[in-house]
């Protein structure tokens, strides 16, 4: 049998082959099939890729902004040429249905089109005459070789949230995308190097947790964007600040959603159960607690069925709403989670455990699963279950549920369900989530706002993307000037703080 094609490492603007003994196989989790086999990158080559950013630095960070500007703009259409080919490559690598490949795609894209107009997002400030012919002004600029580390459930998107922005403000960048599906993040690097980014200012090395500390301890590397589990984002966090670098982690979540008995019953069922089962539950924004309140509590065999249609089968197949999991020990770990739920007194609604599914017997699949009479202290509603697990909970009032989503330590994001302006408005201002949604159960900012996660959910001030990321990727300098006429000869000697 022929071996798989191995993934390659990206340094200097070459895609060169790891010298490695350490591999690991991209396995397709619907199938099982081996689709290619990635390297663990050495210190050395590590070592390759980060001197080669911060050699290109010196030229990248003096690029004319619209230089920078017509490479995203070509990256952008290319992008778009490639669409399918591209949600194709990450549905089998990942699971995800094509569909949601597509709109995983598509939401990096819309940060590369935001990455286009970077001549209006970089721009400093100015003070005329603030004392006597001096002006101060700021000048946003690059701080050097960044560092993006992304994880395995959205492999198009997050590293598209990750380099654009930072190499449009000047910035070089080293990329380690997730070890269990980095194929369709180098075809999207193959694009960008065929856009117009010049060798060294975009690499890509692969690997696991010493890859990760090598980024996190390299002198060279100024700032790391980090997505992923809260364990790990809490390792890079303090091992970089350490470190001296600036740093942003993006990490685990727990989102509730309230639904008011005055919801739209149709539209709300089904803005749940897309929220909760779409990408098999593997997202950082997925809607895995329900708060019922009052008469709502009556709508749960309404959702159980809703949840019960759904189709389960690999992402390639027409009509597919939930795929598999991406690996055989994310299903196993959903599957014991499933199974402490029944052992700590929740109500089984609806098991998705071990589903028939013709032609994919060797899938990591776990179907819509629904638990009802969830409490805190119970390890579904503690934990993260990173599956379509979905938990109910109850609540005599608005305010009890509010209490109960701001008791939760995480804060990525969260959603109310009504059709009153003032509980929304309520909701709105009393909920210490960073991300709300009113009747939208996902609320993910498009671009020229930024991700917005906060509590326990994300580590550092600035989040990616948007107005925000520009300032994670640069450094404000501030100038000063004055050029001395005549008139200022008499003043002589000035021996205090102060400007005359």
């Amino acid at each position: 049998m022929s071996q798989p094609p191995t993934v390659k490492l990206l340094i200097g603007g070459k895609f060169v082959e790891s010298k490695t003994t350490q591999w690991r196989d991209v396995i397709n989790p619907a199938t099982q099939q081996v689709l290619a086999r990635v390297p663990f990158a050495t210190p050395a080559e590590i070592d390759a890729a980060v001197a080669s950013a911060k050699e290109a630095f010196k030229t990248w960070r003096k690029s004319p902004i619209g230089q920078r500007a017509r490479i995203f703009l070509k990256y952008q259409q290319l992008i778009r040429e490639n669409m399918q080919e591209l949600a194709a490559l990450l549905t089998a690598e990942q699971g995800k249905t094509l569909p949601d490949a597509e709109g995983d795609v598509f939401r990096g894209l819309e940060v590369v089109e935001h990455a286009a107009g970077i001549g209006n997002l970089q721009l400093g400030e100015l003070a005329n005459n603030v004392a006597g012919g001096v002006d101060t002004y700021t000048l946003l600029q690059p701080l050097g070789v960044c560092a993006g580390i992304t994880p395995f459930n959205f492999p198009a998107m997050i590293p598209l949230w990750m380099f654009p922005m930072a190499i449009a403000t000047g910035n070089t960048f080293v990329l380690k995308p997730s070890e269990q599906d980095p194929m369709v993040t180098m075809r999207l690097c193959e694009l960008a190097l065929e856009a117009g980014i010049p060798p060294g200012v975009l690499n890509v090395v692969h690997g696991g947790e010493d890859a990760v500390n090598a980024i996190c301890d390299h002198a060279d590397i100024k700032a790391i964007s980090f997505v992923g589990s809260t364990r790990v984002g809490t390792h890079v966090y303090q091992r970089a600040s350490l470190a001296g670098k600036r740093v942003q982690c993006m990490m685990g979540a727990k989102n509730h959603a309230i639904v008011l008995p005055d919801a739209n019953r149709e539209q709300t069922l089904n803005a749940i159960a897309g929220a909760a089962f779409g990408a098999a539950g593997q997202r950082c924004m997925a809607l895995s607690v329900v708060v019922l309140v009052g008469a709502a509590q009556k709508w749960i065999p309404e959702l159980v069925a809703k949840a019960r249609s759904l189709k389960v089968s690999g992402g390639t197949e027409k009509g597919t709403d939930v795929g598999p999991l991406v690996s055989c020990a994310a299903r196993d770990r959903v599957t014991s989670l499933i199974e402490r739920g029944v052992a700590d007194g929740a109500k089984l609604e609806l098991d998705g455990r071990n589903p028939s599914i013709p032609g994919y017997e060797k899938g990591n699949f776990v179907g819509p699963t629904v638990f009802s009479g969830v409490k805190p202290g119970m390890a579904i509603y503690d934990q993260e279950i990173f599956g379509p697990v979905l938990c109910l909970s109850e609540a005599d009032s608005l305010d009890a549920a509010i209490e109960l989503i701001n008791r939760n330590p995480n804060g990525n994001g969260t959603a109310i369900f009504t059709q009153s302006g003032a509980a929304a408005r309520r909701f709105q201002e009393e909920i210490d989530i960073g991300q709300v949604g009113i009747n939208v159960p996902i609320p993910v900012p498009v671009p020229i706002f930024s991700f917005s996660g906060s509590r326990g959910s994300k580590l550092g001030d600035l989040g990616p993307y948007g107005k925000q990321v520009i300032l994670f990727y640069t450094q404000t300098k501030t100038i000063t000037t004055r050029w001395f006429d005549d008139d200022t000869l008499s003043q002589g000697v000035n021996t205090t703080i102060s400007l005359r």
